[in-house]
Formats: C-alpha cells, sequence, structure tokens
C-alpha cells in the first residue's frame, strides 16, 4: 500500500531498491561507510547516509569514523585518504579543483572510494552517490570524475522584508526576518540540504527590486545566522543592494557612484558586511530599470555604478552582478534591441569581478525567446545568464511545464560570435573568451508552501537548474528521468508515462499561449491567462498590442532590415537568416516579421490555419498528459495524486481559454483568409 506524501522530501526522497540484482549489488558494495572528517562534514554527511542507506538496502549499515580498514564505502578528501595508505591509483588532485570530486571502485570489486580536495566537494560527490543508487545505476567498476563548467551557480529569490514574494507562487518567504537571529526555522537547513545536492553554491536572499533595509546591521546579523548554516553547505550568500541605499540608509545627500563619499559609504558598508560573513559573494544589482535608482539618475552611466560597488569590495573576494535588464525606449523604439545598445558600447570598461547578467532573451522570460544578442556582443565582459524558474509567463504554480528543454535551446544555441561551435553555453561557462569566472543565476520558485514550489512537477525546473548550471552539456531527458526516478517511482511505467508527459510540456505551453513567436501577450500587472487587446498601460511597451501588431494585413512585430532591425544585433549568418521570411525558423516567425495572413508556412497552412493547428495542438497535449497521469493512479501515493490531477483539470481549462481568446481576437483581424 503507498503511503501518501507531501512532496517535502523533494528528490532526496530514499525508497527501497525494487530490483533484487541492484540490491544485492549494492549491499556487496556498501557492506559499511567510513568517513574521515571533521565534525561538521561528519555530520552532514553521516546524516545524509543515515537517511539514505538503511532505506535504499533495507538493512542498518554501520557508519563511523574508527576502526578504519578502508573496506566498503570511504568517504574523505583526499588529504585525508593520504593519511591512510589505501591501495588506491595516484590521483591527481588538481582534476578536481575545489569543487569537483572523484567516485571510483579500487581494491577488487567490493569498495568504493568517494573523495574530493575540499569537505564541501565532498558532500556534493555523496549526493552524487546516492543519486546513482535512487535511481538504480550499475555501481561495478564505477568511476566518475565530476567538475562544475560553471563556478558561481546561484538561486536567486525575488524576496521582500515583509514575507512577500515578488512573482512568488508557492506561499510566503521561506525567510523569517521577525524570528532570526534567535530562532532557526529547520527547513532553511534542508534548503541547503536540496540546494547542495544539486550543485548550486550561492543564494541571493531578496528581491532586486530592493529594499535598504537589508544592508542595515539588524538585518545583517540575522543574515549571519542564514550564512553560518548555508556555509557547511558550500552556499554563499549574496544580496541585491538598492543602488541609492546610501541616501536611504546612510542620509547622504546624493547617491552618485563618482562621490568619494558615496564610494567611502559603500567601502565602509562592505566593510561591515565582510566582519560578519567573511565568505560573503557579492551584490546581484537592478538599476535604472523599471523605476529602480541607478546611476544614470546622477548623470553617470552602467559601469560608472558597477565599477564603484566592486571597488568597495576591492579587499575582499566578492562580485557584482549587475543586471541588463535595461530597456528605456528613449534609446530605441524597440524594446528588444534596447539593452545591446545600451550596454555594447561599454564593453571593456567594467572593472575585474563586475558581471553582466543577461536574460535569456531580449524581452523578458516569455515562453519561447531568440537567445539575447548580448551573448557574444561583449567579448571583453563576463557575462551571467539569468533563467526564470518561477513560472511568471508560463502558468505559474498551475501549469505542468518542464523547462530544461527551453533553457538547453539557449544554451545549445550558437552565436557565431568566434564562427560555429560559439553557443550561450561557452559564453556563460567562459570557455570562449577564456574568462576565468563565470557565473549563471536562476529566479527561484520555492516558498513556504509544503511542497516547497506549489506544484510537485514545478519541483523539477528547481533540480534542472541546479544539474545544467553543474554541466549545461547534461540532456533534458536525462535530467528528466534523474528527477522522475527520485521524486515519484523506477516503476517502468511510471518513468515512462511522467517522461512523456515532461519532455513536451514546454512546447505545449508554446502553442497553447504564444506559438510561432508570438510573445508578451499576457494579462497585465499578474502575467497569467491571455489578454492580446490589452492597449491601456501607461507605457506603450507594457501593452499586448504592442508585440503582436495584429492588423487586417498580418500579424507579428517586423524586426527585419525593412523594420527596427533588430536582427542586425545578430551575427552572420543568423541576422540573414532571420532577416528572411523563407528561411526564418519559425518558431520565430512573429517575432522577427510582420507576416501576412495568407503567407503559407511549411506546412503549407496559411498563417491563421497554422496559428489555429497550434494551439489546437497544444490544448490536445495538456488533454493527453491528464489522460497520462489518469492511468497512474495506484502507482502514485494519493495526495500527491490528486494534486497534480486537479492542477492538470485547472491546465486544461486554462489552455482552452488560451485558444479561444487568442483565436478568437486574431479572427477579426484575418477576416476572410479565415477557413
Amino acid at each position: 500500500m503507498l503511503i501518501n506524501e507531501d512532496g517535502y522530501r523533494l528528490w532526496l526522497r530514499y525508497q527501497k531498491i525494487n530490483d533484487d540484482i541492484r540490491l544485492l549489488q549494492y549491499r556487496k558494495m556498501i557492506d559499511g561507510v567510513t568517513i574521515l572528517e571533521n565534525e561538521q562534514t561528519f555530520d552532514i554527511i553521516k546524516y545524509e547516509l543515515d537517511l539514505a542507506l538503511p532505506v535504499i538496502l533495507d538493512k542498518q549499515v554501520g557508519i563511523g569514523r574508527t576502526g578504519v580498514t578502508g573496506r566498503g564505502l570511504v568517504v574523505g578528501t583526499i588529504d585525508n585518504l593520504r593519511k591512510l595508505n589505501l591501495d588506491i591509483p595516484e590521483l591527481d588532485s588538481r582534476e578536481m579543483g575545489n569543487e569537483g570530486f572523484l567516485i571510483r571502485q579500487y581494491d577488487g570489486d567490493s569498495n568504493i572510494l568517494i573523495t574530493a580536495n575540499s569537505n564541501t566537494a565532498l558532500i556534493t560527490g555523496m549526493f552524487h552517490f546516492l543519486r546513482r543508487l535512487q535511481t538504480h545505476h550499475d555501481i561495478q567498476n564505477i568511476d566518475i570524475l565530476n567538475t562544475p563548467r560553471i563556478h558561481r551557480r546561484l538561486l536567486c529569490h525575488w524576496d521582500n522584508i515583509d514575507g512577500s514574494i515578488e512573482r512568488g507562487y508557492a506561499g510566503r518567504s521561506l525567510w523569517k526576518w521577525n524570528e532570526l537571529p534567535n530562532k532557526i526555522d529547520p527547513r532553511y537547513r534542508d534548503y541547503a540540504r536540496a540546494c547542495a545536492s544539486i550543485g548550486i553554491n550561492g543564494v541571493i536572499l531578496n528581491n532586486v527590486n530592493s529594499q535598504p533595509e537589508i544592508l542595515s546591521t539588524e538585518y545583517l546579523l540575522k543574515i549571519v545566522a542564514l550564512a553560518d548554516i548555508f556555509r557547511s553547505y558550500g552556499i554563499r550568500i549574496y544580496l541585491s543592494p538598492p543602488f541609492n541605499a546610501p541616501a536611504q540608509l546612510g542620509s547622504l545627500r546624493t547617491s552618485d557612484p563618482r562621490k568619494p563619499d558615496v564610494k567611502r559609504w559603500w567601502k565602509e558598508k562592505m566593510d561591515e558586511i565582510y566582519s560578519l560573513i567573511p565568505d560573503f559573494g557579492g551584490f546581484q544589482v537592478k538599476a535604472s530599470s523599471e523605476g529602480q535608482p541607478g546611476p544614470h539618475d546622477y548623470g553617470g552611466n552602467h559601469h560608472d555604478g558597477a565599477n564603484m560597488l566592486v571597488e568597495a569590495m576591492h579587499d575582499h573576494n566578492g562580485i557584482v552582478l549587475w543586471r541588463a535588464f535595461v530597456y528605456d525606449t528613449t534609446i530605441d523604439k524597440d524594446r528588444a534591441k534596447c539593452a545591446y545598445k545600451g550596454f555594447v558600447p561599454l564593453d571593456g570598461k567594467f572593472d575585474p569581478g563586475v558581471f553582466v547578467q543577461v536574460k535569456n532573451g531580449p524581452v523578458d522570460f516569455q515562453p519561447r525567446e531568440p537567445f539575447h544578442p548580448l551573448f557574444g556582443a561583449m567579448p571583453k565582459t563576463p557575462l551571467a545568464l539569468e533563467l526564470q524558474i518561477t513560472q511568471e509567463y508560463l502558468g505559474q504554480a498551475v501549469h505542468l511545464v518542464y523547462l530544461a528543454p527551453m533553457w538547453k535551446e539557449v544554451l545549445d544555441a550558437d552565436t557565431f560570435a568566434y564562427g560555429e561551435g560559439s553557443t550561450v553555453s561557452r559564453i556563460v561557462d567562459g570557455s570562449l573568451y577564456a574568462n576565468t569566472e563565470s557565473a549563471i543565476v536562476g529566479v527561484s520558485n520555492t516558498g513556504s508552501d509544503r511542497n516547497w514550489c506549489g506544484h510537485h512537477f514545478a519541483q523539477a525546473n528547481w533540480y534542472a537548474f541546479g544539474r545544467l548550471a553543474w554541466d549545461h552539456y547534461l540532456s533534458s531527458e536525462d535530467i528528466c528521468e534523474e528527477w522522475i526516478r527520485m521524486t515519484w517511482s523506477n516503476d517502468p511505467d511510471v518513468v515512462n508515462s511522467i517522461r512523456k508527459m515532461m519532455l513536451g510540456s514546454w512546447e505545449a505551453c508554446v502553442d497553447y499561449m504564444t506559438p510561432l513567436g508570438l510573445h508578451h501577450i499576457t494579462q497585465e500587472g499578474h502575467h497569467y491567462g491571455p489578454d492580446p487587446a490589452f492597449n491601456g498601460a501607461s507605457r506603450e511597451d507594457w501593452n499586448s498590442v504592442y508585440y503582436h501588431r495584429a492588423d487586417k494585413e498580418g500579424l507579428g512585430f517586423n524586426r527585419s532590415s525593412s523594420g527596427s532591425n533588430a536582427i542586425s544585433q545578430y551575427f552572420s549568418p543568423l541576422h540573414k537568416q532571420f532577416d528572411d521570411l523563407a528561411i526564418c525558423p519559425e518558431k520565430y516567425l512573429l517575432w522577427f516579421h510582420h507576416v501576412l495572413w495568407d503567407y503559407r508556412l511549411s506546412s503549407g497552412r496559411m498563417l491563421f490555419e497554422e496559428l489555429k493547428h497550434h494551439y489546437d495542438g497544444g490544448v490536445e497535449y495538456v488533454a493527453g498528459m491528464k489522460k497520462a497521469w489518469k492511468s497512474l493512479q495506484g502507482k502514485i501515493d494519493s495526495q500527491r495524486f490528486e494534486h497534480v490531477q486537479n492542477k492538470l483539470e485547472t491546465q486544461e481549462v486554462n489552455a482552452k481559454f488560451w485558444h479561444d481568446v487568442c483565436m478568437g481576437y486574431f479572427r477579426q483581424f484575418a477576416g476572410d483568409r479565415v477557413s
């Protein structure tokens, strides 16, 4: 009989192996565990193995540090292993760096070693080994050397100090500021465990639309309590400060980054932060954007603000993530072009330690966008990729949408900046331009809901972000299957059914929301549900009609050479491909072209017919997901089954609503071309 679950355990849901062959293999090779580390690391690893191994193996396993024989499972850093004279191959510890780990069979067929150069990397390796057990992988002859491709892998929380979360759909903030630092919620440690298990090594605690109190001594002392917990798991704390903090918190007359007293204020504040949190990671800054204060308010530019902040950290080891989500349409009437025009002239003007943080696409986390043209256009500046895990524009915590395929489409996109092979991922990980530092940021979808993310399947996006941040060469399919096996079941029927649901869910969402390159046609403010007719915003580029430009002739935003010429911001051969209606990828057609209603696509269907085909297909896919999930009744515990079933029923209603609203709206323009 299945026991009901609430989803709290996420993918760290250890279950008994139901494969007898695997069970016998695992029991033979893990008949005891020796951990060779200091008290804190020992406690973390022992706690996790005590949770996992007795359940997975269905027997008790001795775990300790005394009476070391070097048999069974041995967990220890390179330095501690060398004290033991274990019969293992000579290791070059430089291959692992500070965060990589090695899992290797040694001295016969029944002993396994997990080793690393640092204690926190050892914890990461331990979680990776448990993942192999959870997913029923063969561990005979195991030999895994694994290092991260991106150095700073950060979750960004848009949490406010009053406990609310901007674009949060899973309850209140995890951070209970009114209780800290004296009362520590056990959930903080479970959050750190989950992050460490997928390789996250940084957390930005607060909203990019920031409040000055977060930098006050009162709040810094609260943050110290969180930093002390996270540090044990290899996770550093970052903050989003308001740019005008010197005036708001320090009572200066200005926050002009070029003024000596402003520089002095930031230097003193950074010294205070590092005196309390020695491993503080740095700042993420939203400035001169959507009403947020910035250097432009004082006649300066982005590099003036970013360089001033990184200079204040000069005596420490912090970075500045300066967001490029800036779209002043006085620079260009096409919002999609603004960030490029504002930042490319500044390439080479940012000091070491500054990253320009760029969203995956040039507008705003839409269901599908072409990659941001800044990638490849700033070779002298490290660029951090910003992805949105929380589903602001993709059905929030109601719709089942697996986002790894979306992120892979961006990461694998070739910018052609240095010819073929100049992918976005190689720019982000630093390998294309030989940058020694690299960073990726995901806007978190966590909250106080018992299941963390509001939807059991939204947990998959938190998981997938961490796995791709660690290794962007992993496939969406492999990450999907890992998560299913760890979170739901290793039963082949369950794995295959859920895998099929998830892998097509993003494309289906695009189909029933914004097919063929449509974008930004959600309802104003909350961004949930369709409103292609919206035209009442205070800014032109906040209106839906600004983006789709439907008229009696056709549909789409003309960004070709005959329109806004946004295609010129991409390298050859992309700009030629995007510019030519005949060869422009149809998934971006209405992003780059105003297409006539009677234009025939590769399918032979005219534009309106093709729109209908996609909207119909999206709705049908959701109906198929609902049917597939129904077939798993009895194989999933009833509590989680009913939760997901209710969500899918609502998603189907929503998908039909998107279909009806959008098709009805565009039909009035297509007129007699509608079949």
